[in-house]
């Protein structure tokens, strides 16, 4: 795949709550892929939010499945994704598309059932397209990232320009 292929999402949106997941559902998509940090809730965070849980009620609702993929290496991600009660794929090594595909043999689903939710494109977009599901990008929740994402935020705004998204 061409690297700037992989780089560009399908759509991209404000919050994931702005997703058509009714929509979405009528297309086929069973499942939604989701990473956590400043996707559903605070960079770093160690529970859900109001608004994750909001997120997940809105798209279980729509009748599709919710799967968190986390790069996180810890039992952060996995407890989040219990008090959620969805289950959870750690340390899925974005932007390979391992925890990706992980998460989709968990959901017993293919890839043409499932969209890549994310706000990073050197993780999320990247693994998602390198694994063949949709991928939708969602704006930082919140202005607060550990240093290393927020120096990924230089090239990616540059990415964003050349591609126009």
């Amino acid at each position: 795949m061409n690297i700037f292929k992989a780089m560009k999402p399908e759509r991209v949106y404000t919050n994931a709550k702005q997703i058509p997941w009714v929509s979405l559902k009528s297309e086929g998509i069973n499942v939604a892929l989701l990473d956590f940090d400043n996707t559903l809730g605070p960079d770093h965070a160690t529970a859900p939010t109001e608004f994750s849980f909001e997120c997940v009620k809105e798209i279980q609702e729509a009748g599709i499945r919710c799967c968190l993929v986390s790069n996180a290496k810890s039992g952060r991600s996995a407890g989040i994704a219990k008090v959620l009660d969805i289950p959870c794929v750690t340390y899925a090594r974005k932007p390979e598309p391992i925890g990706v595909r992980r998460a989709l043999d968990l959901m017993k689903a293919q890839p043409g059932e499932a969209v890549m939710v994310g706000d990073q494109i050197f993780t999320d977009v990247i693994a998602g397209n390198l694994a063949g599901v949709r991928t939708f990008m969602v704006e930082k929740l919140y202005r607060k990232e550990i240093w290393y994402v927020a120096v990924k935020r230089i090239p990616e705004k540059l990415v964003r320009l050349i591609a126009r998204f």
